[in-house]
């Protein structure tokens, strides 16, 4: 008797729970659009770019004195002072304009027209330069407070002066010309993390501006003073010394935007690009090393 083979099929059937058991006799609900709400809902992601949670540092995490705020006012006050060295350049252009009409006068009339460009001129970039420098003392104040914390959390000290002594030294006559010079000078021994039990020593480039910051003052207050004589003379000469004032009131503000920049490098952390790499080329009077000793070839390790 031969065997013949058994023919299977095989049926594939969804597991129990798959589908949802509907009861008998229920019409299927009829799609009625998508859902709506009384009120918007409060669930769901909240409208921000997507990053880590400690890609950025939170208000209360973040210094508030950190040095990325101290090089921000930098550029800010750099700008501010450079454009106050530029309106103090037209003021002593202007006035060294007026002395040479001055010099013509000599010789014969000047027109009308002439003379009153001239006082337009030397009125409007008097109020400029007086403006911009108001604007640029301001922004270096606001940076200065801001290094001296930095310089502080970087030293390890707090500094001498609290920001009102530094702010009364600034506005006291006579004492302006010493308190800034010093306040600058503990500021750069603190950016250098120095000790601080050892004597402030400013640098060349601060005593620079410390002597133009001196001759500055006492050349505007004597041509303040100057402006009081009322002879024809006086008057010609006072001319000549407001140009050397605004002359001198241009250098102290490029100097100043230097010394504001090289302070603000100093409190910057060092870049790994910039510094050099250097390599060992050979020893010179070195004991020789000590060699581990012969091992034989069949030796376990």
């Amino acid at each position: 008797m031969a065997l013949r083979p058994l023919r299977v099929d095989w049926v594939a059937t969804p597991p129990p729970g798959a589908y949802p058991h509907r009861r008998l006799g229920a019409p299927p609900r009829p799609y009625a659009g998508p859902p709506s709400y009384p009120v918007p809902p409060r669930w769901g992601f909240p409208l921000l770019a997507w990053r880590w949670p400690t890609s950025l540092a939170t208000a209360d995490e973040r210094p508030a004195d950190a040095v990325d705020h101290v090089q921000r006012l930098s550029r800010t006050a750099s700008h501010a002072l450079g454009l106050a060295a530029l309106t103090a350049l037209w003021a002593a252009g202007s006035e060294i304009w007026r002395y040479v009409l001055l010099l013509l006068s000599r010789y014969g009339a000047l027109s009308a027209t002439t003379v009153g460009v001239s006082d337009a001129m030397v009125v409007s970039s008097a109020v400029v330069a007086l403006v911009a420098g108001v604007m640029a003392l301001v922004f270096t104040l606001l940076w200065l407070r801001r290094a001296r914390n930095a310089a502080a959390s970087a030293a390890g000290y707090a500094p001498s002066r609290s920001d009102t002594e530094v702010l009364v030294g600034l506005v006291v006559p006579g004492v302006n010309l010493v308190v800034p010079g010093s306040v600058l000078a503990e500021l750069e021994h603190a950016a250098l993390r120095q000790p601080v039990t050892a004597r402030p020593r400013p640098s060349r480039l601060l005593r620079w501006w410390w002597g133009l910051w001196v001759g500055t003052g006492l050349v505007t207050a004597f041509t303040a003073a100057w402006s009081f004589r009322s002879s024809v003379q006086a008057m010609a000469d006072g001319v000549v010394l407001h140009a050397v004032a605004d002359l001198l009131a241009a250098a102290t503000a490029v100097v100043t935007a230097v010394v504001v920049r090289r302070v603000t490098t100093l409190l910057l952390p060092v870049d790994p690009a910039a510094i050099r790499r250097m390599r060992v080329v050979d020893v010179k009077d070195a004991p020789p090393p000590v060699l581990r000793p012969t091992r034989p070839s069949g030796s376990p390790r």
